[in-house]
């Protein structure tokens, strides 16, 4: 016993001088934290001083204004950069998963040519088309219907990047060198706002920078197809507040104190700015998003309609996009008057939203307010709000599960036959995981949906939709049971 307890004291009294060797790294006092953090703020980059500085001079800006700046600044816009799809940038888009998406696209085209009466003349019209690849698998499909092929009279790509237009010139087999411009030059004198060229089928194409520069000739049909086009365009966002009012989420700098008690534009808004403490942390960013206790002159303008205020509660977050409603009326009215037809690819709900603005990076999500101009920024689409936009200017079916819309248009049998075609088991494996991707309900088979758009004076209903969607103009569909 005594042996045991001269041993345990010699062990403590070890362990007492070793302590007492390494105490002197340690600071002797109680850390009391202070309320600070000290993260390292990311670099500041031409884009990143330009939106400060917007800010600085007028006041926080809107998630709208915020959008455009960084997807679309000509100094660092992210849609200035080259490579932003597939494998190497920051997303993969279905076309650029498989030819199949495209291929299925093409037969929906070729089936409602017919449908329509074999019209002597189309035209294809495509909104944001990325790279180019979902037009081109439309076209090299197209070429096994012949009288199909022979209707189509040329390509109209709306585009305003001058570094995806020269990826899109190069994968529909045009001479950048080659283009002609065809109206004035944008403010920025780089990028034509209309030019054409020829794709090597000897299809006129032809670039725009918005809806309204492309001209169609009044026999000529047009197919549009807009895929990943809406969820890119700007929303604001706004949350209903104790009092009932709406108040907008605003895009403030970090250092709130230094921005103009009233900034130009908006309602008094500094010292009635509230940080939005629900949004993702943004410690490291220049940015921070803020509430406006008062109104702004955008929650009067966007949510003037009164079924906003009847159908959301007291801490209901909405989003909506005024200039997808634009394009969408503009784009029913078109169709319509010149008998042509439409589809809407995107992600989404048939409902309003509240939360789902967010920046995409690396093929992860990421906070939307780091690093203007580093990576996509994006919003679920609102199909109830751009049903509503067309409603009597054109006829509307869907939304669908992108899924539902791929097999019912003969994706499983496209798939068998190039399986057939092939005996390579890698290729055969890519083949059916691509095929599993964009049908899977727990992939891009649910969450994106297809809408189709047909002129008033339209008969009989496109495959694979049901009735037209019918739309209730004193209740849209919301997100609410």
């Amino acid at each position: 016993m005594i042996l045991r307890r001269a041993l345990a004291c010699s062990r403590l009294s070890q362990r007492v001088a070793l302590t007492s060797s390494v105490a002197r790294w340690y600071t002797p006092t109680i850390y009391k934290p202070d309320g600070t953090t000290h993260t390292v703020k990311e670099e500041l980059t031409p884009l990143t001083k330009h939106i400060r500085d917007t800010i600085l001079a007028t006041g926080p800006i809107s998630i709208a204004q915020y959008m455009q700046l960084a997807l679309t600044s000509p100094i660092g816009g992210y849609y200035t950069r080259g490579q932003v799809f597939g494998r190497e940038g920051d997303f993969v888009t279905s076309p650029e998963i498989s030819q199949m998406f495209g291929e299925v696209m093409a037969v929906w085209y070729v089936m409602h040519w017919e449908m329509l009466g074999r019209p002597a003349k189309t035209v294809f019209v495509e909104l944001g088309p990325g790279r180019g690849t979902l037009m081109d698998d439309i076209m090299r499909a197209a070429k096994r219907f012949k009288p199909f092929y022979a209707s189509i009279r040329g390509i109209h790509f709306v585009e305003k990047s001058p570094e995806l237009r020269k990826l899109q010139h190069d994968k529909l087999g045009c001479d950048w060198n080659a283009t002609i411009t065809v109206s004035d030059k944008n403010d920025s004198g780089k990028t034509p706002l209309s030019s054409v060229s020829q794709h090597h089928g000897g299809l006129e194409v032809g670039w725009h920078d918005v809806l309204e520069q492309v001209a169609v000739d009044k026999d000529c049909v047009p197919l549009v197809m807009a895929h990943e086009f809406f969820d890119a365009l700007p929303i604001y966002k706004f949350e209903k507040g104790e009092n009932g009012k709406w108040n907008e989420i605003l895009v403030d700098v970090a250092d709130s104190n230094t921005t103009p008690v009233q900034p130009a534009g908006l309602a008094q808004l500094r010292g009635s700015l509230q940080s939005s403490s629900s949004m993702e942390d943004s410690s490291a960013s220049h940015f921070k998003f803020v509430r406006a206790r008062g109104i702004t002159s955008n929650a009067a303008m966007v949510l003037r309609d009164q079924r906003f205020d009847s159908l959301f509660d007291k801490g209901d977050r909405v989003e909506v996009s005024p200039e997808s409603a634009r394009v969408m009326i503009q784009l029913a009215d078109w169709i319509s008057a010149n008998n042509g037809m439409g589809l809407i690819i995107d992600y989404g709900a048939d409902w309003t939203q509240g939360d789902t603005f967010r920046g995409i990076k690396n093929h992860q999500f990421a906070n939307p307010l780091q690093s203007p101009g580093s990576m996509d920024l994006t919003a679920d689409v609102d199909f109830s709000y751009l049903r509503f936009a067309a409603n009597g200017k054109a006829k509307c079916y869907g939304p669908i599960e992108q899924g539902s819309f791929l097999h019912s248009m003969g994706i499983q049998a496209r798939l068998q036959q190039l399986l057939q075609s092939t005996s390579d088991n890698k290729v055969q494996k890519d083949l059916v995981d691509c095929y599993r991707r964009l049908t899977d309900i727990h992939s891009m088979g649910r969450v994106y949906k297809v809408l189709a758009v047909l002129p008033n004076s339209s008969k009989g209903v496109p495959i694979p939709f049901a009735q037209p969607t019918a739309e209730d103009p004193d209740k849209p569909a919301t997100n609410r049971s």
